[in-house]
């Protein structure tokens, strides 16, 4: 059954794609009544989703303008009391963890920096620098420079090596969290709940260690891209969310990714793509109903530990622990959305080849997350407590946006004129093969109102701009967005109908996990 749920997502997808072509040659009329139907229905989605991004960008500014350590000496005790079992935030320990192979020092030095100036008592951060044992001497004296530097200011800091060749593992980031998250619960966490704290760093805002008391439901645990940049409220906010949500202890907790931290070294392809992947987790964050895990975000560490880590022979490890825990609690799991951002690093390498390259992988590898639709599935087949409705929903939900992602764009861009190409000559007197390029180009062209707010967005959310950045440049920051049908088709849909081709004929197909390559370098453009 497991091989069934496996061939399903590339069966479908390939399925419509052939079908539709099948239809436009053998029945030209009804395919273009559906392009039509289908334009329109893009472009509803489409205005649809732009409300959503409007309303998570205001809530997203809204939460990067508050005090959240005020905030969370503001909350009362009887509303700590209601809300989370009389926890206190001076209890609460945040246990971050940064996987590291080959990335630069200037790469892991920023990222450490945006840390250390957070409003946030240092004294509650244990800080884990995981890098891998394949990187080499190189990955080993940069993980010593950034000790030296910076393990110190926190209340524990740990560099963890995770071994190589390793059976049973793929070499990727869930084996080396996995690694790190075991020796910081040996070496630090579990230590420590048997005596007293040894110290540790105040921080610049005070708040000693309690008592060495790492209480398990006490800690939550943020995994990060070693690239990822946090703003100053990040754990603050996360502190208030963690109190103040319904089940804490039943919850992983969202940021938004904006991939922007070199976003003037990228060349408009680049940027394109990577404003369009923050801009749909953005969307997300308005239906939190459908919001899973991806890349940086956090979880309660006693959950962690009774689903026994991130699974260690996955490339998806950010999507699937989510899976991991919804099955676990048998659907007593959700996913809280912060609004508020990390910024990490845009795909960009020396020279434009490269960078589109780059790019294709790791869209590719981000369309891999589709191996989660069998573990799901049969997952949701072996669990009997969870009721058939939420089954229903999550996997119509899942299969639903694999299945958009690889033909969507296809559809709309490219598929569109295939009544008129191959639909005969009998088809092309009618009137109907007249208007429907009239028809679909109306649509399309009403469908910009959503491009062209997410242009406008992409300039309001550019970091502050490099020395020699000129005024006219912002043109070309706007004119970029006619690239996106293309950028669509290349670097989404192509990447994932491959992703779910692999997984359908598995063996050798299947990929391993790709590590996007990071540095600094001057634009491409």
């Amino acid at each position: 059954m497991f091989r069934f749920f496996e061939i399903l997502p590339a069966t479908l997808s390939w399925g419509t794609l052939i079908i539709l072509f099948f239809i436009s040659w053998k029945f030209a009329a009804v395919a273009a009544i559906f392009i039509i139907l289908f334009d329109t229905y893009w472009l509803l989605k489409t205005l649809y989703l732009s409300l959503h991004l409007r309303y998570s960008f205001t809530k997203m500014r809204e939460n990067e303008k508050r005090d959240w350590l005020n905030e969370l000496n503001s909350l009362t005790h009887n509303s700590q009391q209601a809300l989370n079992s009389k926890i206190n935030w001076q209890d609460i320990y945040h246990l971050v963890i940064l996987p590291m192979y080959n990335e630069p020092y200037d790469v892991v030095k920023e990222s450490f920096e945006s840390l250390v100036k957070m409003n946030y008592p240092l004294s509650k951060m244990i800080l884990v620098l995981a890098i891998e044992e394949k990187a080499g001497e190189g990955a080993k004296n940069i993980a010593q420079k950034i000790e030296e530097e910076f393990g110190g200011k926190f209340y524990k800091f740990l560099v963890t090596t995770h071994p190589m060749n390793v059976p049973g593992e793929i070499p990727g980031k869930g084996s080396n969290e996995s690694y790190a998250a075991e020796q910081v619960k040996k070496m630090v966490i579990d230590p420590a709940r048997s005596r007293p704290a040894e110290g540790g760093a105040t921080g610049t805002l005070g708040c000693p260690a309690s008592n060495g008391d790492l209480d398990y439901e006490n800690i939550l645990v943020s995994v990060f891209d070693v690239d990822t940049q946090i703003g100053k409220e990040y754990f603050g906010l996360l502190t208030y969310k963690f109190l103040t949500c319904e089940k804490p202890q039943r919850t992983s907790f969202q940021p938004i990714p904006l991939f922007t931290n070199n976003i003037f070294e990228a060349p408009a392809l680049a940027r394109v793509v990577s404003f369009s992947a923050t801009f749909w987790h953005m969307m997300q964050q308005a239906r939190p109903e459908r919001l899973t895990t991806f890349s940086s975000h956090s979880m309660p560490f006693k959950a962690l530990v009774e689903i026994g880590y991130w699974h260690r022979d996955v490339v998806s490890e950010d999507s699937r622990i989510f899976w991991q825990l919804f099955l676990h609690y048998d659907g007593d799991w959700r996913v809280e959305p912060m609004f508020y951002p990390v910024s990490m690093d845009a795909n960009v390498a020396p020279g434009f080849w490269k960078t589109m390259i780059n790019i294709y992988k790791q869209q590719r590898r981000w369309g891999w997350g589709v191996e989660n639709v069998p573990y799901l599935l049969n997952g949701f087949r072996k669990n009997k407590n969870i009721p058939f409705k939420t089954k229903f929903y999550w996997a119509f939900n899942i299969i639903e946006g694999f299945h958009s992602w690889a033909t969507n764009a296809i559809i709309i861009f490219a598929m569109g004129w295939l009544p008129i190409l191959i639909g005969g000559h009998a088809f092309d007197r009618t009137i109907l093969a007249y208007n429907l390029p009239k028809i679909t180009g109306f649509i399309l062209n009403l469908s910009t109102i959503g491009i062209a707010s997410s242009a406008i967005l992409s300039i309001i959310l550019l970091p502050p701009k490099p020395k020699g950045f000129k005024p006219w440049y912002y043109a070309l920051y706007l004119l970029q967005w006619i690239l996106m049908p293309f950028t669509l088709i290349i670097f989404g849909a192509i990447p994932g109908l491959e992703a779910q081709t692999r997984l359908a004929l598995s063996g050798k197909f299947r990929l391993g996990f790709w590590v996007t390559p990071k540095g600094r370098y001057k634009s491409s453009d």
